[in-house]
């Protein structure tokens, strides 16, 4: 503490998700000395967030297995946490933090790894208990707290990735599960027509009731808890629980507040800065030109983002800046399928499917002007391995019938 009163550290991390914690793994593993402290709003030592939809809620895997490091670990490599506490001001002039708790915190370099808060429905009865988005363990928590308490009908809201994965888990637990979803198909956002009709049918055929192009005009409820939602055509959906899954909300409040560039997350640069002397942002928050979006400025929502980005950062701080530049790469696991995607389809003009998805192993290749630039694989690792390479290496154009074709190997087309 400082003449002051106010705590210092060499570099601030604020988030201790995959990116806070890589960020700081990152930097001991390339000889920084000096002190580390992570602020996380979240009570627990860093975590994988992935498995809370999939294995932790499923009951499949324990939380000590889903420790990004043994809680000593951080204690260990000098690496200070200080948890259930957010970042409510930042003052970059005087390189300074201010706490939700009022303490304030003086760094040389900031970090910004804050990710997001999710998105909320905005619909009448929105408050009701037993309304659950799945963030942080202490949504899955209370999510699996409703289960064992006897909820046994589910509605989830929307047919993104979270929300297919929450409908399977439902399922496998046994409840009814109706899923929402406001398009025409779901992965709608992400993917082709192709792989979102495949997941419609394997979903239904698992017992998932799924309504396409709907909208929610309210939540119903009794006594302070959710028993219903009434549609927009007035049609109710009687529940015992509601899932949303409608997407994120990038927590920059304090960064864009302190003057820094942004209009959806907060703008970096090539070496993960702001626009703020010494302060980068990193992972799901950090709107950033991809090479392999066309230099488009995106934000990824992914680990594979957030730890390479970490890794640009500890290296730039450390004096050895390397421009941010490594293939996006996402998985989803559903029922007994695993996808796998790499590349960005954003802005495709063609699919080739290769494979047959009635033999549940198959892959969708994404085209823009004839060269590959995406890979969505459904239980087909050679695929994804090959084609992750394919489109690392580069590629022009490729024969549509050569793609499709399962006995030529994607990896002698590179």
């Amino acid at each position: 503490m400082n003449a002051t009163g106010t705590t210092s550290a060499d570099v601030v991390i604020v988030g201790t998700g995959h990116g806070g914690a890589q960020a700081a793994i990152a930097l001991r593993q390339q000889g920084h000395e000096s002190s580390i402290l992570m602020i996380g709003r979240d009570a627990e030592p860093p975590y994988e967030r992935p498995p809370l939809s999939k294995e932790y809620l499923a009951g499949d895997k324990s939380f000590e297995r889903m420790m990004i490091r043994p809680e000593k670990f951080w204690a260990d490599k000098d690496i200070e946490l200080r948890l259930g506490c957010g970042v409510s001001e930042i003052d970059w002039m005087r390189h300074e933090v201010t706490l939700s708790d009022g303490a304030k915190i003086a760094y040389r370099k900031l970090i910004w790894a804050g990710g997001g808060d999710p998105r909320r429905i905005d619909v009448p009865g929105a408050s009701l208990k037993n309304i659950f988005c799945v963030r942080d363990k202490r949504d899955a928590d209370a999510m699996m707290t409703a289960l064992e308490t006897g909820a046994k009908r589910a509605v989830v809201i929307g047919g993104g990735y979270i929300g297919l994965e929450a409908a399977a888990v439902l399922r496998k637990l046994g409840c009814e599960v109706t899923l929402l979803e406001m398009q025409d198909r779901v992965l709608a956002r992400v993917a082709g027509e192709e792989l979102s009709r495949f997941y419609e049918d394997e979903h239904r055929r698992q017992g998932v009731d799924i309504r396409l192009s709907q909208r929610i005009s309210e939540i119903l409820g009794e006594e302070g808890k959710v028993t219903g939602v009434q549609l927009e055509n007035g049609e109710q959906l009687a529940c015992d629980m509601v899932v949303v899954g409608i997407g994120i909300v990038p927590a920059v409040a304090p960064l864009i507040a302190a003057g820094a560039a942004g209009a959806n997350g907060v703008d970096v640069d090539m070496y993960c800065r702001t626009t703020l002397d010494d302060i980068y942002a990193i992972g799901d928050c950090a709107a950033h030109a991809n090479p392999f979006a066309e230099s488009a400025v995106i934000r990824l929502e992914s680990v594979q983002n957030a730890n390479d980005m970490a890794n640009t950062v500890a290296r730039a701080i450390m004096g050895d800046k390397q421009p941010y530049h490594a293939l996006p790469w996402f998985w989803s696991n559903q029922y007994d399928l695993k996808l796998q995607t790499a590349g960005l389809s954003l802005g495709y003009d063609a699919t080739v499917v290769r494979g047959d998805p009635a033999d549940r192993k198959f892959s969708v290749v994404y085209l823009k002007e004839g060269r590959p630039i995406a890979f969505d694989c459904v239980n087909a690792m050679k695929d994804y391995v090959q084609g992750r390479k394919l489109l690392e290496r580069g590629i022009d154009k490729v024969d549509p019938a050569l793609l499709a074709d399962t006995d030529i190997q994607l990896k002698e087309l590179i």
